[in-house]
């Protein structure tokens, strides 16, 4: 069988979708010896250059030239999903396509899968304030109801698919996240120090990593840590680590304002973008790992600090109790209070933090992108049938 695969989102290894994708390929490609596949990649006018992982020969790149490379990256993107793909399938005689990310052709080229990593758009009002996004939410939410069979990361997620799309239940299947081998814990004091003294990071903190849309809550992580004792804030720095992304976007505020209206800038690290070795001991070496997001349709973020065996502090909402399991301490993230106090109650229990240290471990261990390319691989069968 010749699998297509929409590999747009190579070209943004960055992203949770990036490295969704990355990793699925090279799990298929070493559970999956029978298939070859075409991973198809348009070529925009402002492309960055894919980051394709070590293959088989089984595994074949073609890139597809925009049409419509004068009108912006927008029109290049729908012509894309709609026009070019269809056409490479047709070409490269596809069997199946499958669209790793939220969207698919109107006309399908071939028998299709669809992942869904989330909803957002159509549950969060704020994510389709403008036209524009409302108009390409709703073509996305009619082609993707097309396909025959939508993967999605989790079984909130996939409530959250019937509710709003009405596909039916029997064409959903729940296919978990995982993450790489190299999140796991990291105990040598020199490579911990290296990287805090990289990013300017003191013995004792607390660690924020996860983005900066206005789901995940940044400002109530700032306003939780403000309400912490001061002899509390000076011994356990805040690290707010990440890249700073789209500044000036209403839906990505910057968190420095804030920062300095609640007086903390002496106490409150902003790391820019972390070195992709530098991820484990960050979240190895912290006291506690916080992310208290509003809405995940999994939360990657969670499972990677788990893996490296922090105490997670995280939302009692959306899919991340699902993720987390018995391995964290859960708050409402509305409730700035509840979020100090749980900071502060963990910060002064080590016995705590080593169990769910613990309780972690074991969790992470639930999740393997073997496991994932193998029930990715059981829906393409059923589709070939």
């Amino acid at each position: 069988m010749r699998i297509g695969v929409n590999a747009t989102f190579l070209q943004r290894p960055a992203t949770g979708m990036g490295q969704h994708l990355f990793h699925l390929l090279k799990g298929l490609d070493a559970y999956d010896n029978e298939n070859t596949y075409i991973l198809l990649s348009p070529r925009f006018r402002h492309s960055s250059i894919g980051r394709f992982p070590q293959l088989s020969e089984r595994f074949q790149n073609i890139e597809v030239v925009s049409a419509l490379r004068r009108f912006g990256e927008h029109f290049e993107s729908l012509w894309w999903e709609q026009v070019g793909i269809v056409r490479a399938c047709q070409k490269e005689n596809i069997n199946l396509l499958h669209f790793p990310y939220f969207a698919a052709p109107l006309i399908l080229p071939a028998p299709t899968v669809v992942t869904v990593h989330d909803v957002i758009p159509l549950v969060m009002p704020e994510y389709r304030a403008r036209a524009r996004s409302r108009m390409y939410s709703s073509l996305v939410s009619m082609t993707v109801g097309r396909a025959d069979a939508i993967i999605t990361v989790s079984e909130y997620s996939k409530r959250d698919i019937i509710r709003t799309l009405r596909i039916p239940e029997e064409r959903i299947h729940v296919i978990g996240n995982a993450v790489d081998a190299s999140y796991r814990p990291i105990t040598d004091a020199r490579v911990i120090d290296a990287v805090r003294e990289r990013y300017g990071i003191g013995p004792k903190y607390i660690l924020y990593f996860g983005g900066f849309d206005l789901r995940k809550n940044v400002s109530r992580v700032l306003e939780a840590y403000a309400r912490l004792p001061a002899t509390t804030r000076a011994e356990y720095q805040l690290v707010i680590a990440g890249r700073l992304h789209l500044l000036g976007h209403r839906l990505y505020p910057d968190p420095r304002p804030r920062i300095r209206e609640l007086g903390l800038d002496d106490s409150v690290v902003v790391t820019g973008q972390i070195r992709e070795q530098d991820k484990a001991p960050l979240y190895s070496a912290a006291t506690v790992y916080l992310f208290p997001s509003l809405y995940e349709g999994f939360g990657l973020e969670v499972l990677e600090a788990m893996a490296c065996g922090a105490a997670v502090i995280t939302s009692n909402l959306s899919a991340l109790p699902e993720v987390a399991g018995d391995a964290a301490r859960y708050v409402d993230p509305y409730n700035v209070a509840d979020t100090s106090q749980a900071i502060e109650e963990l910060l002064e229990d080590a016995d705590e933090r080593e169990e769910l240290g613990r309780r972690a471990l074991a969790r992470a261990q639930d999740f393997s992108w073997r496991r994932v390319a193998e029930q990715t691989l059981d829906v393409y069968k059923q589709l070939a049938r």
